[in-house]
């Protein structure tokens, strides 16, 4: 019997726990709604609704991230800082899909792993933030939390918490998952039609001949397979995919928080793969306690201002019975911070017993501030991440866990399937002058198609090297 088939969370399961217990505990990074009779009526019209995904598919994540955790898959997990409603449509969604698939194929061909696709969408509509208010020209009104909670328009209308956005999430989720199914049930993800994710990348790209090399490397090899079979090769018509978001709102997680006949225990049937952030991961909070229930694999990021202490704390909550696949711990120190703050974190885990998912965070621990100097933006304060910057965390993590007798399982990136320009750098060589050009994201910056790409293909050399 392999390990994942040993770690089925029935102790867990069992114990006296209820999805509200989160009440009870001190929980930050929630909306303060003006109308509780308005929240109420929300919750209860979610409650009503029926759930986005199934505990069997879930179950399956779980069992595909404790092969990861054993070295046989490696866990791909990237999307948008924060989903938009007025995003939700064919072509974003497309080429979001498109971008993972694409790097999961880059990933699985340079690293020989099977690779698990986690979308960070279909629910991502809700972002926790430094502060509670924003202050312009003197106006101070509420901070925008992503549209899950209110609008980024600077007015007191738009920046008001209504709670009927809750139901509202719940059906573009809906939406964005019913369609992603129809296009991998459809052969979007045909491994045997890999022309079909193109985003235009091969034909302009400075890599891109690199890429069309590689997709028709693995078109002979498919194909050269299925000639010593006799026959097309199934398993490789389709593929998995998974959605994730982080557990922010947890009137929202509570309502879509379920029992299912002949199974134990509650799931969190909003999403497949739910995380907790840095900032409400209080091993005594209420997201932390929420989580601590549900049936769902698990997330946490940790990086700078998390003690060793605390972290042996949450994979004590998170993980108690020391279940793999159970619990993925997501690094976010930046570049210049995690040589100093991963080790002991590895360290302290391994005594705990518990064996993790490790996945890198390179996106968060990097941001910074510019004033481009030329370009549409110039002279205004925009955030940007450098691609250099961002490959040079992701390297440092590979050195730092094989220096541990520990392993990356993973990487989490935000990025879109949209030529945007938010993050300098890559093989285009993008300067901080750039970002007027297509600088879209409310919140966060993205990597953009062309290198969200060229980032796999750096990552998938380095796994080939660490492999041989």
């Amino acid at each position: 019997m392999s390990t994942s088939d040993q770690n089925h969370p029935d102790s867990r399961a069992e114990r006296d726990w209820s999805p509200s217990d989160w009440r009870a505990r001190p929980t930050s990074q929630q909306p303060v709604y003006e109308e509780p009779e308005a929240l109420a009526k929300a919750v209860a019209s979610l409650r009503s609704l029926p759930p986005l995904v199934t505990s069997w598919e879930i179950d399956r994540l779980r069992r595909q991230v404790a092969e990861a955790v054993e070295g046989r898959r490696f866990l791909l997990q990237g999307g948008d800082c924060a989903e938009r409603f007025d995003e939700c449509g064919s072509e974003p969604i497309a080429a979001r899909l498109k971008i993972l698939l694409q790097m999961s194929l880059v990933l699985a061909h340079g690293g020989r792993r099977r690779v698990i696709r986690v979308g960070r969408f279909a629910g991502q509509y809700a972002k926790p933030r430094s502060a509670s208010a924003e202050i312009r020209d003197g106006v101070e009104l509420p901070t925008y939390r992503g549209d899950n909670v209110n609008a980024p328009a600077f007015n007191a209308a738009d920046r008001a918490a209504d709670p009927d956005r809750l139901v509202e999430g719940h059906a573009r989720s809906a939406l964005t998952l019913n369609f992603i199914r129809a296009l991998i049930d459809g052969g979007f993800a045909d491994l045997h039609h890999p022309e079909y994710w193109d985003l235009d990348f091969a034909s302009h790209s400075p890599r891109g001949g690199e890429y069309q090399a590689m997709v028709e490397s693995i078109g002979e090899a498919l194909r050269f397979m299925e000639s010593l079979a006799g026959k097309q090769v199934g398993e490789m018509s389709q593929v998995d995919f998974f959605s994730s978001h982080e557990a922010l709102l947890l009137e929202y997680e509570e309502a879509l928080t379920r029992q299912v006949p002949h199974r134990p225990g509650w799931w969190n049937l909003a999403t497949h793969f739910p995380w907790i952030g840095l900032r409400t991961a209080d091993p005594d909070g209420g997201h932390v306690t929420y989580c601590s229930g549900i049936q769902n694999p698990i997330g946490v990021k940790v990086g700078p201002g998390m003690s060793v202490e605390q972290l042996v704390a949450l994979v004590d909550r998170l993980d108690p019975d020391r279940e793999v696949g159970r619990l993925t711990l997501i690094h976010r120190f930046g570049r210049a911070g995690i040589d100093a703050g991963l080790p002991a974190m590895i360290d302290a885990v391994a005594r705990t017993g518990s064996r993790p998912l490790w996945v890198c965070d390179p996106m968060h621990g990097n941001t910074r501030t510019v004033v481009p100097e030329s370009g549409p933006l110039a002279g205004e304060t925009v955030k940007t991440r450098s691609f250099e910057d961002i490959l040079d965390e992701l390297e440092q993590a590979f050195e730092i866990h094989a220096a541990c007798g520990s392993a990356l399982g993973g990487v989490h990136f935000e990025l879109t399937g949209e030529n945007v320009v938010e993050c300098t750098g890559g093989a285009r060589g993008l300067v901080d002058a750039d970002l007027g050009r297509e600088y879209r994201s409310q919140v966060d910056p993205r990597l953009n198609y062309e290198q969200s790409l060229e980032m796999a293909m750096r990552i998938a050399r380095r796994m080939r090297a660490t492999s041989e």
